[in-house]
């Protein structure tokens, strides 16, 4: 994945850089190297978010598919302390905070166990695309949260040195803990008055 990125990095940035093509780009385009680069990498996302998406689609509709659809818009964005923004990356609570303000216009506290006791908790059972599912990472209740975007996954911004990515409740870690599923209830919370969505 590293590869393809770096070979479409090195592909647009040269059209700019160089005004007459190189050895290695006439060889690239030759071969039809970037139609095999750019389907490699629809595929890859295809098998990774292909499920959960389809499912925000069917199953939930409306608000709750768009920010889950603008949730994957962000895969890749860094992981950082305290972090609330695109440009300089997230937190998971800072990831929560964003999307439903961004997608949904509902302003959530900026903690995750703060985020865990203004929303309604449900059963795991009865979790949908847009719902939060919260875990204990740090030995402390709702230390971790993230979005359920359907099929057992999430996502989320998990750690430093990481991004923004989609995890599976499944895994031996998550399901350790797995500390809760909430829902966000719009009549208790403070709407954005300028909402992007």
């Amino acid at each position: 994945m590293r590869l393809i990125l770096c070979a479409l990095f090195f592909l647009t940035t040269a059209a700019f850089a160089a005004p007459a093509e190189d050895e290695l780009e006439r060889l690239i385009k030759e071969r039809g190297l970037v139609t095999q680069i750019t389907d490699q990498l629809s595929q890859q996302i295809s098998n990774q978010l292909g499920g959960p998406l389809q499912s925000a689609r069917n199953t939930f509709g409306g608000r709750a598919s768009e920010l889950v659809i603008q949730a994957m818009g962000l895969l890749g964005v860094p992981y950082k302390r305290g972090g609330t923004s695109e440009e300089k990356g997230f937190d998971c609570s800072g990831f929560v905070r964003h999307m439903f303000e961004k997608s949904v216009g509902l302003v959530l506290p900026r903690r995750a166990e703060e985020q865990a006791k203004v929303t309604e908790e449900i059963n795991r059972s009865d979790l949908k695309p847009g719902d939060l599912v919260f875990f204990n990472t740090m030995k402390r209740t709702f230390s971790h949260v993230g979005i359920y975007v359907g099929d057992g996954k999430f996502i989320h911004a998990p750690r430093p040195g990481k991004s923004v990515r989609v995890d599976d409740m499944r895994e031996a870690y998550w399901q350790k803990r797995f500390n809760g599923a909430r829902r966000v209830q719009s009549d208790k919370l403070q709407a954005d008055p300028s909402p992007n969505s």
